[in-house]
């Protein structure tokens, strides 16, 4: 008799699970010197998926930054055994200045401990524009990714967008069972008050301590009731599975 079938490995779909639930990543730039240096950093993302870091300037690497814009990002997810076991992807290209006020919605509902000096002149926010991506997701699973390929399609989603914050707001005041309920029965996650902490066409990403889960929707989403039908699928989904 056969086992279970093997999940698809879909490379797409795993990148932008690493990059949307991350919190944190290791990032490349040229020093002075012109040697690498690699420092950790808080992340966060525009809503194309692209990655978004709130940087001081009395930071070495925004001095370097401010040289050279080239960067990379490293994304990956940790846990027990073999660290070389466990999925990561890195995303290269170059940083440009991101306007801090827009991301300040994304970036404290991921970084809520940032608030304390979010707001002061010596911080600023940049985008790494991606270039494209180098995923190793496992034995014989190593793919290079275009940025055309991963980046989330926003168009006909603007609605959407500017709805992000109230549907975090709504989620975390008056769904908070259903925010639990996706992150133990559908992500096999540990219970806990898990929070809504963000949403992009295409899935949302829930919070807890400092770590973060990606949850795809089973269809894209463009706008709030768009959302909401999305949600209530997972829900039902999710009951049945903890039944």
């Amino acid at each position: 008799m056969s086992g279970p079938a093997a999940a698809v490995f879909e490379p797409v779909s795993e990148a932008r699970r690493l990059i949307r639930a991350a919190r944190r990543a290791g990032l490349a730039t040229l020093d002075a010197s012109g040697s690498p240096y690699v420092s950790l950093v808080a992340v966060a993302t525009a809503p194309d998926g692209a990655p978004l870091l709130l940087v001081s300037d009395l930071a070495r690497h925004a001095a370097n930054l401010k040289r050279d814009p080239r960067a990379s990002l490293l994304f990956a997810e940790v846990g027990g055994g073999d660290p070389l076991a466990h999925p990561r992807v890195t995303l290269l290209g170059a940083v440009e200045p991101f306007d801090k006020q827009a991301g300040r919605g994304r970036w404290l509902a991921r970084q809520p401990e940032s608030a304390g000096y979010y707001d002061f002149a010596d911080f600023r926010m940049l985008r790494l524009a991606p270039e494209g991506a180098h995923l190793v997701a496992g034995f014989g699973r190593i793919v290079d990714i275009g940025w055309d390929a991963l980046a989330t399609d926003l168009a006909g989603a603007e609605a959407l967008v500017e709805a992000e914050a109230g549907v975090v707001a709504h989620m975390n005041e008056d769904h908070a069972d259903a925010t639990r309920l996706y992150a133990t029965a559908l992500l096999g996650a540990e219970d806990g008050a898990w929070r809504f902490e963000g949403v992009d066409p295409l899935g949302c990403e829930l919070g807890l301590d400092g770590r973060a889960l990606y949850l795809p929707f089973d269809g894209r989403a463009e706008n709030a009731g768009d959302v909401r039908r999305r949600l209530v699928d997972l829900v039902a989904r999710a009951r049945a599975a903890a039944a």
